[in-house]
């Protein structure tokens, strides 16, 4: 795999891979998407650890090796996250959207504009707190369905208007 730079100085992939189609420079999602994620997996998996910890103090030392365990798992978990997010990307070409995902287990998903019904853009509780959202593209086919998650709320919005945009330039030329 070899870049090359482009006129506008971005880094451009050239590769063989499928998922990494020729000429394609991937926008990425905001890093906080990491932040949120990790303090998911923190309320999953902290608290059994420090529920093990108290256990451990107050009844039997037996239960520190339950409590380390978890507590690489958690360890694990906080890495796998931070190389998903950094792997997340999207590109936007004239007649569909590119999503690709995933570390060990890759996918490319290609939305055709032309196929998209409608576009939401959705931030829970904790998203709102951190300034992300995410952007999920429907299709008429389920399995085709995309979801762009970590997107700064401003980016979301300009994505959300654009793509309904260009689908309705396509269902139009139909």
């Amino acid at each position: 795999m070899t870049t090359e730079q482009t006129p506008t100085s971005e880094h451009v992939t050239i590769s063989t891979s499928p998922f990494d189609p020729d000429g394609i420079a991937w926008q990425r999602v905001s890093l906080r998407l990491v932040t949120a994620r990790q303090i998911i997996a923190a309320i999953f998996l902290g608290l059994p650890t420090i529920a093990a910890a108290v256990v451990a103090v107050l009844v039997t030392p037996w239960v520190w090796i339950g409590a380390g365990a978890v507590g690489l798992v958690w360890l694990w978990v906080a890495i796998i996250i931070w190389r998903q997010v950094r792997a997340i990307g999207y590109v936007e070409r004239e007649d569909d959207l590119l999503l690709r995902k995933g570390v060990m287990f890759r996918s490319l998903v290609v939305v055709p504009y032309g196929r998209m019904q409608y576009v939401d853009v959705t931030a829970g509780p904790l998203a709102r707190a951190l300034g992300i959202a995410s952007v999920q593209l429907h299709t008429a086919a389920p399995g085709t369905d995309a979801t762009i998650d970590g997107l700064e709320p401003a980016e979301a919005a300009r994505l959300r208007d654009r793509l309904a945009s260009r689908g309705e330039a396509q269902l139009a030329g139909l």
